[in-house]
């Protein structure tokens, strides 16, 4: 399976909507999968918005539970690849980052207003 990189400076502000989760590989067994050296899988949900369009949301794979990452904050997502997959009749893309970190808020015009009085 080819990787395709990702120009993350083209998706917008993404931000957390789902928090970072294990992932699943057998829900039978309730397995969490692990990547080649151990580390649990985890997804985040994040939005992208490109050039003014409409939301999208994309799950994005991450090796190692991202830290400081909760629903709502704004992320910093690096190394982001993009896959295509079949799988009998089903198709898709997947997404895999080599890290997801939470991205600094821009600071609120109101709030510098209200210091003052």
């Amino acid at each position: 399976m080819q990787s395709i990189p990702v120009d993350t400076s083209r998706l917008g502000a993404l931000m957390c909507v789902v928090k970072p989760e294990p992932k699943i590989a057998d829900f039978e067994r309730k397995e969490v999968k692990k990547d080649r050296d151990g580390n649990t899988i985890y997804t985040v949900a994040v939005t992208v918005r490109q050039d003014g369009r409409r939301v999208s949301v994309i799950e994005i794979a991450v090796a190692g539970e991202p830290k400081g990452v909760a629903e709502g904050m704004p992320v910093k997502v690096t190394g982001l690849e993009a896959f295509s997959w079949v799988m009998g009749d089903r198709h898709g893309i997947s997404f895999r980052a080599a890290a997801i970190t939470s991205a600094p808020i821009a600071p609120s015009v109101s709030a510098g207003s209200k210091a003052g009085g």
